[in-house]
Protein backbone atom coordinates (compact mmCIF):
# COMPACT_ATOMS: atom_id res chain seq x y z
CA UNK A 1 0.00 0.00 0.00
CA UNK A 2 1.30 3.39 -1.02
CA UNK A 3 1.96 5.97 1.68
CA UNK A 4 -0.13 9.12 1.82
CA UNK A 5 2.99 11.17 1.12
CA UNK A 6 3.68 9.24 -2.09
CA UNK A 7 0.07 9.52 -3.18
CA UNK A 8 -0.30 13.21 -2.37
CA UNK A 9 3.02 14.18 -3.91
CA UNK A 10 1.94 12.61 -7.21
CA UNK A 11 -1.43 14.35 -7.05
CA UNK A 12 0.09 17.74 -6.26
CA UNK A 13 2.64 17.43 -9.04
CA UNK A 14 -0.15 16.60 -11.49
CA UNK A 15 -2.25 19.50 -10.19
CA UNK A 16 0.68 21.89 -10.66
CA UNK A 17 1.69 20.33 -13.99
CA UNK A 18 5.27 19.85 -12.84
CA UNK A 19 7.64 16.99 -13.60
CA UNK A 20 9.65 15.06 -11.04
CA UNK A 21 12.81 16.55 -12.52
CA UNK A 22 11.57 20.13 -12.23
CA UNK A 23 10.36 19.61 -8.66
CA UNK A 24 13.70 18.09 -7.71
CA UNK A 25 15.50 21.08 -9.19
CA UNK A 26 13.25 23.59 -7.43
CA UNK A 27 13.64 22.08 -3.96
CA UNK A 28 17.31 21.13 -4.43
CA UNK A 29 17.12 17.33 -4.28
CA UNK A 30 17.85 14.68 -6.88
CA UNK A 31 15.37 13.38 -9.42
CA UNK A 32 15.91 9.85 -8.12
CA UNK A 33 15.01 11.02 -4.60
CA UNK A 34 11.66 12.42 -5.79
CA UNK A 35 11.03 9.18 -7.72
CA UNK A 36 11.84 7.12 -4.63
CA UNK A 37 9.45 9.17 -2.49
CA UNK A 38 6.67 8.60 -5.02
CA UNK A 39 7.47 4.88 -5.14
CA UNK A 40 7.35 4.83 -1.34
CA UNK A 41 10.97 3.68 -1.18
CA UNK A 42 12.41 6.67 0.69
CA UNK A 43 11.49 8.56 3.79
CA UNK A 44 11.95 12.30 3.89
CA UNK A 45 13.68 14.57 6.35
CA UNK A 46 11.80 17.33 8.09
CA UNK A 47 13.60 19.84 5.88
CA UNK A 48 12.43 18.16 2.67
CA UNK A 49 8.90 17.80 4.01
CA UNK A 50 8.84 21.53 4.79
CA UNK A 51 10.26 22.36 1.35
CA UNK A 52 7.51 20.32 -0.32
CA UNK A 53 4.81 21.91 1.84
CA UNK A 54 6.08 25.41 1.12
CA UNK A 55 6.40 24.78 -2.60
CA UNK A 56 2.88 23.36 -2.95
CA UNK A 57 1.45 25.74 -0.32
CA UNK A 58 -0.05 22.92 1.74
CA UNK A 59 0.38 21.81 5.32
CA UNK A 60 2.82 19.10 6.31
CA UNK A 61 -0.16 17.34 7.94
CA UNK A 62 -1.83 17.19 4.54
CA UNK A 63 1.29 15.77 2.89
CA UNK A 64 1.60 13.10 5.57
CA UNK A 65 -2.07 12.17 5.41
CA UNK A 66 -2.83 13.40 8.92
CA UNK A 67 -5.39 15.85 7.54
CA UNK A 68 -7.46 16.12 4.38
CA UNK A 69 -7.37 19.91 4.61
CA UNK A 70 -4.65 21.26 2.35
CA UNK A 71 -3.97 24.44 4.30
CA UNK A 72 -4.38 25.50 7.88
CA UNK A 73 -6.71 28.45 8.25
CA UNK A 74 -4.83 31.70 8.69
CA UNK A 75 -5.18 33.25 12.12
CA UNK A 76 -5.17 36.98 12.63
Amino acid sequence: MESKLAERLKLLRAEFGISQARLAELISVSLSFIAHIELDKSSVSTAVLISLAEFFDVSTDYLLGLSDIKKHPKTS
